[in-house]
């Protein structure tokens, strides 16, 4: 079960207790499901109860409980464990909900973690005339638009060099209308480094820029462009060109990936559950206008990863089995949310590096 199931099962849970007259309120249209947080356990949890306990009149453990009956024994989930005032935490068969994510990612491609249609928000973003704050508004942007937002990008000021060197582009240039204030605005560049950051081309650039908080000051310098594991961009874009041999060679070797159970040492289990975080990351760096958030979270799936993709391939005399398969599937499952995770910041993913 992947994360997006699992919400439509908490509100498949939510809408029957609601036809069972158990609770009297509005079935939302959306169920967040996240990693525990301190004192929860499982593999996810919910804060549903704590939403509903108002409309319903009811206090939020009670609301936990009448759902707890309805989520426990359902396909692919194992235990359901109160905490807190209310949190629903969620224990799920973890090869099934392995095979099911990889297997999500394999179907969707670069675009999982994507809304399935238009949400009907419309955005405005309006920046300051500075470097930094056009390229985090266009990725911003970029987020947005994944989560089903529709998103226009205006700025006080534009350079056209900022187009040929990184790439980014507004909608419109100049002085907006009182009632639309600068609503990006994060530290800028010094105007004495904004050189240093075009020496560094489109994608470390871009990454400079991207990769620290907005309160952050962004470092310009040529680490970004160091060929070692020390510069996290090198070490995203590394483990993105490794998933992409791994199924070039597996090609050679005669075999093509097949979606099934793995051995969960700590390793995959660590790469599963930042894999299944993704979509997640995707929607909370979209609703805070962070893709700081997404830069740091696909380090994270780009440290994980790095170990377990020295173990896709057959060794020495071994024959490519179902387990080789299995992991095949899962490293494209990683190059498929580095690969898009790249393009929503707007920075190219080489299959060779």
């Amino acid at each position: 079960m992947t994360p997006v199931e699992l919400s439509r099962t908490v509100l498949h849970a939510v809408r029957r207790a609601v036809d069972a007259g158990e609770l009297s309120v509005a079935v939302p249209t959306r169920a967040v499901v996240a990693p525990p947080g301190p004192g929860g356990c499982g593999d996810y949890a919910t804060s549903i109860a704590l939403q509903l306990a108002r409309p319903a009149g009811q206090t939020p453990f009670r609301v936990a409980e009448v759902l707890r009956t309805y989520l426990v024994g359902a396909d692919g989930i194992t235990d359901v464990v109160l905490t807190g005032p209310g949190f629903l935490n969620i224990s799920l068969d973890r090869a099934a909900a392995g095979v099911g994510l990889v297997g999500e990612i394999l179907r969707r491609g670069a675009r999982y973690g994507y809304a399935e249609q238009p949400d009907g928000r419309v955005v405005q973003l309006h920046c300051p005339h500075d470097l930094r704050a056009v390229v985090v508004a266009e990725a911003s942007a970029r987020l947005l638009r994944s989560q089903g937002a529709l998103v226009r990008v205006t700025a006080e000021g534009f350079e056209d060099v900022w187009t040929s060197v990184l790439g980014v582009t507004v909608d419109a240039v100049g002085h907006a209308p009182a009632e639309l204030p600068v609503n990006v605005r994060p530290v800028p560049v010094p105007a004495s480094e904004t050189a240093d950051v075009m020496s560094l081309g489109r994608d470390a650039g871009r990454w400079a820029l991207l990769h620290p908080a907005p309160h952050d000051r962004p470092r310009t310098g040529d680490e970004h462009l160091v060929q070692r594991e020390s510069n996290p961009l090198f070490r995203v874009r590394y483990a993105h060109a490794r998933a992409r041999a791994a199924r070039r060679n597996a090609a050679d070797l005669g075999f093509t990936a097949q979606s099934g159970p793995v051995d969960e040492t700590g390793t995959e289990q660590a790469l599963l559950a930042a894999l299944a975080d993704h979509p997640r990351v995707l929607a909370a760096a979209a609703e805070h206008r962070a893709p700081d958030r997404l830069a740091r979270h696909l380090v994270a799936v780009a440290d994980a990863a790095l170990p377990f993709l020295l173990t896709v391939l057959p060794r020495g005399g071994e024959k490519p089995s179902a387990a080789h398969r299995a992991r095949l599937a899962l490293a494209e499952a990683v190059g498929a949310v580095l690969a898009g995770g790249l393009d929503l910041l707007g920075i190219d993913a080489p299959d060779h590096l």
